[in-house]
């Protein structure tokens, strides 16, 4: 087995929390609320369905089935195989699949009538219920109590048809509308309380019934839920737990970090209602401490001590301490200034290299017998590079700080890796990449992942936007034929579409042909809204020639 495939092998059977079932059909799977079915948008986060094919090879050619709405949870299927996808289409035609959904209401009921037929016409930005007439279709959903508590009552739904919202529609039209369904006089709640319980299909090999259930859980908090559905705390325990406004927690950031909670706020401190979300998460993890940073970005030209954050409750944390992601190990300190030692937006990124495969139809390294030469230029704490030499590369790590290659060597220790085998190169980016050019260094795979600002003797100030096209001159000219570069940056004020333009146009100045490309926006625990856009933007981009 080579270097390439013993990397894959770390990662192919990682479980991932909302999996209910899979073969070489189906895949099963219960989707958090809060998560789209699929990308709304070119530059938009990542629906379930796209985060799941450009995460596994195995599920690339994944089809959808059929969708859930962003704020229902439940049982989803999807296609794996063209003969799954037809067979499950037409079961879904001919409404022989069977579904069953649970919801609540903030009413309490005794009884509740047992069908509604009706038709489902648009109306604006909603859908409402209106009695058959000619040529409309017609919808009927079944309803019984489950049970009735204090605060409403628990209710079956049954659809025996499939329209847009029909569930919803057809619970207010009997005034029993699903809390948290503003949109169809629902009370106010932090999430829509539906969710799909199970649905009942034909194996479309076997022709067996088959049956996939979750049960909802409606009384964890949306934002914990969401987080546990996609990461397995045994192999990843470090994540982003709250994600300001898109988490409806404007400037309030809230931080997994193996067994301790790292607070960000526009404030010295935490609020009352902030610290009462911390407690109540602290005891659902059982975490040992929590550290808070105010958000500020003077503090982080400050010195070390201020702009480290501070213990705000609980047991300190030792002064360096290992923290787990996606099986790897990488060392973290809140002591050691503004960052912790590692990116936690760049963790799909980092698997993406792990795994070889970027998204569907693009591995990174074609050719896995041999070992591919990278260059992790503004390497920081060489986390990137630690997944590059772990998939079996030979990786050269550039950064201007002798302090972060030092950490960045104890990061590969941590993973098995001698650093020894591997290069660390101190100084100026791109002073170096002009002297690997002259020695004609040439690499296969490139990462770009510069800070927005920065300064050195050689280069005098780097300012992200107006500097990243130099950047990538650079870039071209070390890259080898069939290389591929993953262009990278936080800059919140540099829109997806321009930052992307920009990246390919560099090339393509420099005559090199644009094979593939594909735009990842931050992971889903960093979501991505209207109140709360996104910052970080990465192009990874493949060329198929030479200068």
């Amino acid at each position: 087995m080579g270097g390439l495939e013993r990397g894959l092998a770390l990662l192919v059977n990682t479980s991932i929390p909302c999996v209910v079932f899979e073969d070489a059909h189906l895949l099963v799977v219960n989707k958090p609320a809060g998560l789209n079915t699929h990308s709304p948008a070119e530059y938009a986060g990542e629906g379930i369905y796209d985060w799941l094919r450009n995460r596994e090879p195995r599920w690339s050619r994944l089809a959808i089935l059929h969708r859930l709405d962003k704020e229902t949870s439940g049982i989803m299927v999807f296609g794996k195989s063209p003969q799954a996808n037809r067979s499950v289409t037409r079961q879904f035609t001919d409404h022989s699949v069977h579904k069953k959904y649970l919801f609540f209401t903030s009413l309490r009921v005794k009884s509740v009538e047992s069908s509604i037929v009706s038709a489902i016409v648009r109306a604006g930005d909603r859908y409402v219920a209106r009695p058959p007439h000619k040529g409309s279709k017609t919808a009927e959903t079944r309803f019984r109590i489950v049970r009735s508590t204090p605060n409403g009552t628990l209710i079956e739904a049954i659809p025996l048809s499939g329209r847009t919202h029909q569930i919803r529609v057809h619970a207010a039209a009997q005034g029993l509308p699903v809390l948290g369904d503003s949109l169809y006089g629902g009370e106010a709640a932090e999430r829509l309380y539906l969710h799909a319980e199970s649905l009942s299909l034909e194996h479309p090999l076997t022709g067996e019934r088959l049956t996939f259930s979750a049960e909802p859980a409606f009384e964890f908090d949306i934002e914990l839920a969401l987080r546990s559905a996609l990461i397995d705390p045994d192999e990843t325990r470090a994540y982003r737990l709250i994600h300001g406004a898109s988490d409806r927690w404007p400037d309030f950031y809230l931080d997994r970090v193996e067994d301790y909670l790292l607070c960000q706020s526009t404030e010295a401190a935490p609020g009352k209602s902030q610290r009462a979300k911390i407690s109540k998460i602290m005891e659902s993890l059982t975490l040992l401490g929590v550290y808070h940073r105010r958000l500020d970005r003077g503090i982080q030209k400050s010195s070390l001590e201020n702009a480290s954050p501070k213990l705000l409750t609980g047991n300190p944390a030792p002064n360096s301490f290992e923290i787990r992601e996606n099986g790897l190990r990488f060392l973290a300190s809140f002591e050691e200034g503004y960052s912790i030692g590692l990116f936690l937006d760049q963790r799909d990124n980092r698997r993406r290299i792990l795994t070889n495969h970027v998204a569907s139809g693009f591995p990174l390294f074609e050719d896995l017998s041999a070992n591919p030469d990278v260059l992790n230029v503004f390497a920081y704490t060489c986390s990137f590079s630690v997944c590059a030499a772990k998939a079996g590369a030979r990786v050269t790590s550039l950064d201007l700080s002798k302090k972060y290659l030092e950490w960045g060597r104890r990061n590969f220790r941590a993973n098995g890796v001698d650093p020894g085998a591997h290069d660390f190169i101190y100084g100026d980016a791109f002073d170096w990449m002009r002297r690997l050019g002259k020695k004609d260094r040439r690499y296969d795979f490139i990462i770009l992942d510069p800070p927005t600002f920065s300064r050195s003797k050689q280069s005098g100030t780097f300012h992200v936007e107006s500097d990243y096209p130099k950047l990538m001159r650079f870039a071209s000219l070390l890259l080898k034929p069939k290389g591929v570069i993953l262009a990278s940056s936080n800059a919140a004020g540099w829109k997806p579409a321009l930052f992307s333009e920009a990246v390919c146009r560099s090339l393509q100045e420099c005559g090199r042909k644009i094979a593939k490309q594909h735009f990842a926006p931050q992971p889903p625990d960093f979501p991505i809204s209207a109140e709360e856009p996104g910052y970080l933007k990465t192009l990874w981009v493949k060329v198929d020639n030479d200068l």
